[in-house]
């Protein structure tokens, strides 16, 4: 199932895809059904009583990381984000005028669905909530570190958006065989599959959970292939994903 969070009659809906449409399925307009175009939509991501830990994976695709010429890792290479990047589907992205290379990411992003500590690779997928697609965009005028990038460059207001959905985790039997496309301005820039992911959604829950405490809602960003390309205000990128949905954002002045 494709759960979608919304902004509808002055208010924030919870609503799921049914026959090409969103029906609402909280609040006192519980039942009612509306358009895709006629919705603001939100992070697909149901509010947490504690904050949320997004960690974003770098380099996690091999093809990539020759792309920027650089070895392999040998463990996971992460860094943290703030929740305050996230924005939802055909939402804008600001892009600020003085920098000369700004790209997207597109990336299986993985929400914890149970509490997790310590847990063993062979039980990872029982803690997963569900997929949502994500679009981790980065700044490399900015960029101090190649393995460990600066606030400036991935911790910046409107520059994650995800969803549209959030798709149950049961409805995506195998997440590591998914393929993924970039388009910009209908043009075809990126494309792979997670199946060439260094290290698989299991191996990151295992490994995350070892040393930290993953909660419910939280998010695993788990990187991006090559085929990143510069993009300006006025291109429209639609990052997509196998089975789980295609993102829409476009690129404004800052």
């Amino acid at each position: 199932m494709k759960h979608a969070r919304i902004a509808w009659s002055g208010a924030i809906q919870q609503a799921v895809e049914e026959h090409g449409r969103l029906h609402i399925t909280q609040g006192p307009h519980k039942g009612h059904r509306v358009a895709f175009d006629d919705v603001v939509w939100l992070p697909p991501l149901s509010p947490v009583p504690q904050a949320r830990t997004v960690i974003a994976l770098g380099l996690n695709y091999a093809d990539h990381a020759k792309e920027l010429a650089f070895k392999a890792p040998e463990e996971p290479l992460a860094f943290m984000k703030g929740e305050a990047s996230l924005i939802g589907h055909k939402a804008f992205t600001k892009r600020p005028e003085q920098v000369a290379y700004m790209h997207y990411e597109c990336e299986l992003a993985v929400v914890i669905g149970r509490t997790a500590r310590r847990v063993k690779k062979a039980d990872a997928y029982g803690f997963v909530g569900g997929y949502s697609v994500a679009n981790d965009y980065a700044i490399r005028d900015y960029l101090e570190n190649w393995y460990r990038p600066n606030l400036r460059v991935k911790n910046r207001d409107t520059c994650t958006p995800i969803g549209p959905w959030l798709v149950n985790a049961a409805d995506i039997p195998n997440p590591m065989a998914l393929k993924l496309q970039t388009t910009v301005n209908g043009q075809v820039t990126q494309s792979g599959s997670t199946a060439d992911m260094i290290f698989d959604v299991p191996t990151l829950i295992e490994y995350f959970s070892s040393f930290m405490t993953l909660n419910p809602g939280d998010l695993i960003l788990t990187g991006t292939p090559d085929g990143i390309v510069n993009v300006n205000p006025g291109d429209v990128v639609v990052t997509e994903i196998e089975g789980i949905g295609a993102l829409t954002n476009t690129l404004v002045k800052a």
